[in-house]
């Protein structure tokens, strides 16, 4: 497994994360003990940056990688946490908080549920509105200066908010959607990043599995995040994406690889200054995405992609209109 480094002042890690969010919420029920050995497994293959968040099935995520550490060992793994998402009793939002008094009481819970004395990367999972980002940054650097956070690192905001982030305190990382078919962050973001030596680690590669080769038609409106809320896997924008799915299928099946495989080695050819993190939720899923740190696109490859699936032809939000409206990334 070979690493990159998370931007100029950001740990080195490997060069693919595992996402754990899937675990535990969002995406249908999963199988604890599946969940531990996936884990387990993608530490013994050598991933090092493990991505979870405090509300992630409230606090049960946290516990299940804290579990998973405790058997073993944290050596050389680097925990990046998201913080402020508030969920009522049923599981619902109820908004962001970043708050400074707010975001130590959530790094206090994090540091107990994980079992651990230091969180690698801490990051507000959202921009709070009512609270100046210069707020939030300078009260993780108090946790940085206590020895509680190793590194800051921000999740889907704009340039300007990242300019006045790392005004305060170096940014290792900023954590932000971006696929084939999810390109949004090319649009200035990822030149801001490269301009002031942020790295980026790239959440939802697959799209939530809608680009990973495995999704059909038949699965449209199961009873999870995807079919419920997400445009992209409904009605005809479903159709018009599981189309370019299969243009995708037909470029890596003359590569002899997955259709993943082929769509997570394209965010990692994007540049080397970009960590994919992948959703696996069992060891064959697992299994797959390692097999794209071995996948080398030569430069006609990803035209080929390129001209397979060009910018904006994915169809429908990558959120809904309301998760959209408070997206800093989509709206500065």
């Amino acid at each position: 497994m070979q690493t990159r480094k998370l931007g100029r002042t950001g740990p080195q890690v490997a060069q693919l994360g595992l996402g754990l969010m899937g675990m535990s919420d969002l995406y249908g029920p999963a199988d604890r003990g599946e969940s531990l050995a996936t884990i387990r497994a993608a530490m013994d293959a050598g991933v090092s940056l493990l991505d979870t968040g405090d509300f992630y099935g409230m606090g049960h995520n946290e516990m299940l990688l804290g579990e998973a550490l405790a058997a073993g060992g944290r050596d050389g793994v680097q925990i990046s946490v998201k913080f402020g998402a508030l969920r009522d009793p049923a599981g619902n939002w109820a908004g962001i908080d970043t708050r400074p008094v707010a975001l130590k009481n959530f790094a206090a819970y994090s540091l107990k549920r994980l079992g651990v004395e230091h969180i690698d990367i801490y990051r507000p999972a959202r921009l709070d509105p009512n609270v100046p980002i210069e707020d939030t940054v300078g009260a993780i650097a108090e946790l940085v200066q206590a020895g509680r956070v190793r590194h800051i690192g921000l999740s889907e905001v704009g340039s300007e908010t990242l300019r006045r982030a790392h005004a305060v305190h170096p940014i290792a990382d900023l954590q932000i959607e971006y696929s084939l078919i999810s390109r949004g962050i090319e649009n200035g973001i990822l030149q801001t990043c490269r301009e002031l030596g942020i790295g980026i680690t790239a959440y939802g590669v697959l799209s939530r599995g809608l680009i990973s080769g495995h999704w059909s038609k038949q699965r449209e409106g199961e009873a999870d995040f995807r079919g419920l809320a997400s445009p992209r896997f409904q009605g005809e924008n479903l159709d018009r994406n599981l189309a370019l799915v299969e243009k995708l299928r037909a470029i890596a099946g003359e590569l002899g690889v997955s259709v993943a495989q082929v769509a997570i080695a394209w965010v990692a050819a994007q540049g080397e200054d970009i960590v994919p993190l992948v959703g696996a939720r069992t060891r064959v899923r697992l299994e797959e995405a390692l097999a794209s740190t071995r996948v080398k696109l030569s430069p006609s490859d990803l035209a080929r992609l390129e001209q397979a699936v060009p910018p904006g032809a994915a169809s429908g939000g990558r959120y809904d209109a309301h998760s959209t409206a408070v997206l800093d990334s989509e709206n500065s």
